[in-house]
């Protein structure tokens, strides 16, 4: 998380040429779903925001507006700390410091404004009905991944949640990804990896999954694309419609 690698927002006309590019390459067969969490399944940049800039303002140091945080975050706790703080002020000590700061104020702020997205449930209840295994892996710490799991998604409709651990190197390694394929029993090959980050694209990428990007989370339609997103699609139904189509991945 160094440096804004894309724009945020998705526009009007980025949403459709999603919807044509989900309908232009053919459709999607899996037997199993891995999803990102923060951007894609909930909208936590609110309580990311407000933790990091209540650290930041405790620590005496210049805020950021709310919309910075969607190019910080994705890569762990300790790389949002080192994009938030002062370029010239990411000595270890202090990161090391601020990263227990921040661990501490999102523990009192992850569900003050953190839902799910619009369209998250219907797509979630659509998928159980046909039967696939889906699986959450993040780079949030374990222990808040599964609190918003639960919190969110209480008949946590997931085989298996995985955050960030210290045994397993965060996204974009495949290490993860390629873990819950083998406890699922499922080639690589076979499974979706949903995410809205260049991050996500490429730890799909790595683990010989399909990638699939999203446009309501952080990022924008460019950095999904350059990063080998497969399809692009604008809501979470059109999972759905890419799933009930008859034939495999084309392209």
């Amino acid at each position: 998380m160094n440096s804004r690698d894309a724009s945020s927002d998705a526009t009007p006309g980025a949403n459709r040429n999603a919807s044509r590019s989900a309908a232009s390459h053919g459709p999607v067969q899996a037997r199993a779903i891995i999803f990102d969490l923060d951007g894609t399944l909930l909208d936590t940049l609110a309580d990311l925001a407000d933790a990091g800039n209540a650290v930041l303002a405790g620590l005496g140091l210049p805020q950021h507006p709310q919309d910075a945080y969607r190019y910080f975050v994705g890569l762990g706790i300790e790389e949002l700390v080192r994009r938030m703080l002062p370029k010239d002020r990411c000595d270890d000590e202090l990161v090391a410091r601020t990263v227990g700061l921040t661990s501490t104020e999102y523990k009192r702020r992850w569900k003050d404004k953190t839902r799910p997205y619009e369209g998250i449930g219907e797509m979630l209840a659509g998928l159980a009905r046909r039967g696939l295994p889906l699986c959450v892996l993040s780079n949030k710490p374990q222990v808040y991944t599964d609190l918003t799991v639960d919190e969110f998604f209480p008949d946590r409709p997931f085989v298996f949640v995985r955050g960030a651990r210290p045994e397993v190197p965060n996204k974009p390694h495949p290490a993860g990804a390629l873990a819950l394929a083998k406890e699922l029993g499922v080639a690589p090959g076979s499974i979706i990896f949903v995410g809205d980050t260049a991050t996500d694209m490429k730890t799909a990428r790595g683990a010989g999954m399909l990638p699939v990007g999203v446009l309501w989370g952080f990022r924008d339609e460019a950095e999904l694309r350059d990063n080998g997103a497969r399809r692009i699609i604008a809501r979470p139904g059109e999972l759905l419609a890419l799933l009930d189509a008859p034939a495999g991945l084309a392209g």
